[in-house]
């Protein structure tokens, strides 16, 4: 399929416009040069609104689009779990984890564990997500938005990858997480209006004209079984969700862990103007992610009747855009771009931030403010390339590129979590405990794959955090050093949320109910 000319003219309307937003909030007054606090955190200046928006862009991207769509399709609506589950750990996050964070002033997340902890920690811990980063996310990103590219456009895999780089640099390269926040709200507006369109058109189509609601009541009537948010034990992707466990089980760990300690999602509110600001922007998220399944979810289940022979599940999305009009085709082309486009920055201005300020600042620490930041953009640039030539060794073979994402992840995010979370709640925490939990989790989660391979992953996950942090525990107590040092006073950390806040985590919680009674 080939876009229209109109198509094609509002996708680069869009690429124009995005810059020239970008090198306009990214520019300085006379005399002013960027320091490191001004690229990797934005002066520390972020509103509420732009750090929800920027949360939101940073997470959706190819590989919830493309990837939860093709789940959306294989699997049915109990994907969506990832999405609504979320919503709840971001009020977590905002309550307990958020007070901690910016009451010790960090960039990084190595860097507090530092703080915490000891050196070791935290350079671990940076080599780490540096590869994570790198090899698992970015590969993921560029892989992913390259098909989409390729199955709605036709451009090969590698130019696709090439200008998808070559964008998000064009409008972040330069001004840092200033200029991926605040055009982020552009982003996340034609995602959003992008992804209901496509939503919309593809439940009118289904319903033959009419209306999108009619086409929701007869996608449920001939699709009933896509639609159960707790699969049962003979479900054939119950060792994906594994029912209940989705609730009570290991995918709290996965959640608390890629919102509560991942770097290029909680940089943003470490770069909010103050607290209260950074725990509204959440709250703003919690909502817009309660949103995100009737847009990355819905597409891939209408698909299974509007496009049921695909090669592979994560087709569904884009091959549901060639149905779309001339006109739309373009504006939801241009949002799944945007998206794509906004992680991709959001990652590699990361990956910059953790190497410069964990890694290099450490070896040559009298360096000027510039110096760093140059050093910065450039591992920018070295990021990208390295993901663009890796990407097809890594994911070209995979039908599920977002079930592969959490598989991969599930091997490591036990122990970051009882790394975390110990560190932050449990005075007595060791540094050798600490490490030992977050380097056991790969360990035990082999293990366990090896030799209980029926075992379903997030059951793994959430099995081999509490044996981080029984391993943590004992390490620590055989210690007998007490209270560490660098223990978090939490007497001193203010977790008082205001009205606002509270009503919004209370609205969270009913409406999630509601979904679960709805589909259980």
């Amino acid at each position: 399929m080939k876009l229209a000319t109109l198509d094609i003219t509002l996708f680069v309307i869009y690429v124009i416009a995005l810059i020239g937003i970008a090198a306009w909030v990214s520019r300085e007054k006379a005399g002013h040069e960027k320091d490191t606090n001004d690229y990797f955190l934005a002066g520390s200046s972020l509103p509420w609104w732009a750090i929800g928006a920027s949360l939101i862009a940073a997470n959706i991207s190819a590989e919830q689009i493309i990837g939860m769509s093709g789940s959306g399709y294989q699997i049915g609506l109990a994907i969506a779990s990832y999405e609504w589950m979320a919503a709840i750990t971001l009020i977590i996050v905002g309550k307990f984890f958020l007070p901690i964070f910016l009451k010790h002033k960090i960039y990084t997340m190595p860097q507090f564990l530092e703080q915490r902890y000891d050196h070791r920690v935290r350079k671990v811990m940076a080599i780490f997500w540096l590869g994570v980063y790198v090899f698992v996310n970015l590969t993921a990103v560029l892989w992913l938005g390259a098909l989409a590219i390729n199955t709605i456009a036709g451009v090969d895999m590698m130019y696709g990858m090439i200008f998808l780089g070559l964008f998000s640099l064009a409008y972040s390269l330069y001004g840092g997480l200033k200029a991926v926040a605040f055009t982020d709200i552009i982003q996340v507006v034609l995602l959003v209006f992008g992804g209901l369109f496509l939503s919309y058109t593809a439940l009118n189509l289904i319903s033959d004209g009419a209306g999108p609601i009619q086409g929701f009541i007869d996608l449920t009537q001939q699709l009933p079984g896509k639609f159960d948010m707790i699969l049962a034990r003979d479900n054939p992707h119950y060792m994906d969700l594994p029912g209940i466990s989705v609730l009570i089980g290991g995918m709290w760990i996965m959640n608390l862990s890629y919102w509560g300690f991942n770097q290029y999602i909680i940089q943003r509110t470490l770069a909010a103007k103050s607290l209260q600001e950074a725990q509204k922007g959440i709250a703003f998220a919690a909502f817009l992610k309660l949103l995100m399944p009737l847009i990355v979810v819905l597409p891939g289940i209408a698909a299974v009747i509007l496009v049921p022979e695909l090669a592979k599940p994560d087709q569904a999305y884009p091959s549901l855009m060639t149905l779309m009009p001339v006109g739309l085709k373009g504006i939801i082309f241009a949002a799944l771009v945007a998206a794509i486009v906004s992680s991709l920055a959001s990652m590699t201005n990361s990956v910059s931030t953790i190497f410069t300020m964990d890694i290099y600042k450490d070896k040559r620490p009298n360096e000027t403010q510039s110096h760093y930041v140059k050093v910065g953009r450039s591992v920018s640039l070295l990021a990208l390339v390295i993901a663009m030539i890796t990407a097809k060794p890594l994911l070209g073979n995979f039908d599920q590129a977002f079930q592969y994402i959490q598989e991969f992840t599930g091997f490591f995010t036990p122990g970051i979590c009882a790394l975390f979370i110990l560190g932050m709640f449990w005075k007595k925490t060791t540094a050798n405990g600490g490490l030992l939990a977050a380097l056991g989790s790969f360990v035990l989660s082999i293990v366990f794959r090896q030799f209980w391979p029926e075992l379903p992953f997030i059951d793994r996950v959430g099995i081999v955090f509490v044996l981080c942090i029984a391993l943590a525990v004992v390490v620590s107590l055989l210690e007998k050093k007490g209270v560490h040092e660098n223990a978090v006073h939490l007497d001193e950390v203010q977790f008082h949320t205001t009205r606002g806040f509270n009503i919004a985590a209370v609205a969270v919680i009913f409406i999630l109910i509601a979904f679960y009674t709805a589909w259980w």
